[in-house]
């Protein structure tokens, strides 16, 4: 059975940093695309970061770059997302998901294939 579990979701203050993990099980990802999105409460799921199966390529919204940063250890099964300068706004619930082709450009919830089950994060004051 193919897992995706997320880890490292908490309570920060504003301006701190968290780094998420997702690890996957059940069959190797190394040749896959990765990524990460997020889903405020009342919002659409949204796009965060993207990284391709070596981690030579990575993508981020827009609005996130210089702040969250995408990477990966294949032999750890393992992505991460270090957030760093966090926002109130950022409080979310982040999944993490796996693509079935290793190009990271892809900023669509149905162009993949996997899912976690989500790690929540706030941020406060």
């Amino acid at each position: 059975q193919v897992q995706l579990v997320e880890s490292g979701g908490g309570l920060v203050q504003a301006g701190g940093s968290l780094r998420l993990s997702c690890t996957t099980s059940g069959r190797t990802f190394s040749s896959n695309a990765m990524g990460w999105f997020r889903q405020a409460p009342g919002k659409v799921r949204e796009f965060v970061a993207a990284i391709n199966w070596n981690g030579a390529a990575t993508y981020n919204a827009d609005s996130l770059k210089g702040r969250f940063i995408i990477s990966r250890d294949n032999a750890k099964n393992t992505e991460y997302l270090q957030m760093n300068s966090l926002k109130l706004e950022d409080s979310a619930v982040y999944y993490c998901a796996a693509r079935d082709d290793s190009s990271a450009n892809a900023r669509l919830e149905r162009q993949y294939l996997y899912w976690g089950q989500g790690t929540p994060v706030t941020v406060s004051l």
